[in-house]
């Protein structure tokens, strides 16, 4: 998917919502137990009820990856059921990666070509040639972890990294990766809950999209996001997860997770109205 094509879909339905499917049985309605693959029926469940309402969808692999072959076949058939039955909706493979070159193209492989996502999360710990494999892809994105939302960012990623006088780690990675090839393909993830951020990022990567996780049940606050993080294409990808995928834990959840979804949209597009 293009980004002209993502811009359109957030217009249209006034809304840059992206859900995260991060599926634990544990957490699930009990009922699904009883489905011969649970986490699919839960997902498809979720996306049948809330698809009007989301620009965006993202599984986290690791919550598929804990569960096996079995747990694969989950994830591979919720990204078949997304692209064949909604094509128009943005997919990202929440899964983390970033190796040296020749296994980063097979990450690359595995994730835009066999499970046809149209982005993938990577680290940019390895640098240059651990990342450009992925943006080799044509109309396929890489969005890169630059200033995250969890309490451990602080460990390294707003440390200066050339003395007193020096920038933050997370600025030289933003200003770094410009200068990679195909960079045009780059997206970041920025934590809602690191909102003081976003006007410094937003002068150094003022075109791309953010895809901002943390708004609700890490306490990220979506006007103050939006505020300093949106640009002329609003540019952000709002991600919520467990305030919207466990709204509800009997035979109505999926209800729950709509009504919760479409309380996210609806300030999404008094936002935009507002702009």
């Amino acid at each position: 998917m293009t980004t002209k094509h993502l811009i359109a879909e957030i217009n249209r339905k006034k809304s840059f919502l992206c859900i995260g499917l991060d599926v634990d049985l544990q957490k699930i309605p009990k009922h699904l137990l009883a489905e011969e693959d649970p986490i699919f029926s839960f997902n498809k469940a979720i996306i049948d009820a809330t698809h009007h309402l989301a620009v965006a969808y993202k599984p986290n692999t690791a919550f598929y990856e804990a569960y096996g072959i079995k747990g694969w076949k989950s994830l591979e058939k919720t990204i078949e059921y997304l692209n064949a039955n909604h094509p128009e909706i943005f997919t990202i493979a929440d899964a983390k990666r970033g190796d040296i070159g020749n296994t980063s193209s097979m990450y690359a492989k595995a994730f835009f070509e066999d499970l046809a996502f149209d982005s993938v999360t990577v680290a940019p710990y390895m640098g240059k040639d651990s990342i450009e494999p992925f943006l080799a892809f044509e109309d396929k994105h890489t969005i890169l972890l630059a200033l995250t939302s969890n309490e451990g960012a602080f460990d390294f990623q707003t440390k200066n990294i050339d003395g007193i006088d020096g920038q933050e780690l997370y600025k030289k990675v933003l200003k770094t990766s410009a200068t990679w090839k195909n960079s045009k393909n780059l997206m970041y993830v920025v934590g809602a809950t690191k909102a003081e951020y976003f006007a410094d990022i937003r002068s150094i990567v003022p075109d791309s999209f953010l895809l901002v996780p943390g708004v609700g049940a890490q306490g990220g606050n979506l006007q103050d996001v939006c505020k300093y993080g949106m640009n002329a294409n609003v540019g952000l990808l709002i991600n919520s997860s467990r305030g919207i995928i466990y709204a509800g834990n009997d035979l109505q959840f999926d209800n729950a997770a709509a009504t919760a979804a479409i309380e996210l949209q609806q300030q999404m597009e008094s936002i935009l109205n507002a702009r």
